[in-house]
């Protein structure tokens, strides 16, 4: 089975950027449908974006809240997934989990993700 480590969290401040990584082995990451989900204190868990792959060709699809801000992108030499977050705001403060899924499609539902990472702290200070 795949296992998932983020990477690239730390604290940043508004308007900023950071890139989050999420390394995967045992398993190809075009194998899975993949996504990013965060968690602020307090919070559900909240989906922030994923991608699929079909025909050689990446899918993505984003939350409302991410949308124009952030990119999901992978490296397949490396079978890593990427998060690059721009404008940032305090608000995106948060946890931040990759997931990956077998079955079709992406979800925004995190009960349908099978594999998780440890996760990963950003931090947007005002």
């Amino acid at each position: 089975q795949v296992q998932l480590v983020e990477s690239g969290g730390g604290l940043v401040q508004a308007g900023g950027s950071l890139r989050l990584s999420c390394a995967a082995s045992g398993g190809l990451l075009s194998n899975y449908h993949m996504a990013w989900f965060r968690q602020a204190p307090g919070k559900e868990r909240e989906f922030v974006g994923g991608i699929r792959w079909s025909g050689g060709k990446a899918y993505t699809l984003y939350g409302d809240s991410v949308k124009g801000r952030f990119t999901i992108s992978r490296d397949v030499a490396k079978n890593t997934m990427y998060l690059q977050m721009n404008s940032l705001k305090p608000e995106d403060t948060a946890v931040y989990y990759c997931a990956a899924k077998l079955g079709v499609g992406v979800s925004a539902d995190m009960n349908q993700y099978e594999y998780w990472g440890q996760g990963t702290q950003v931090t947007v200070s005002s």
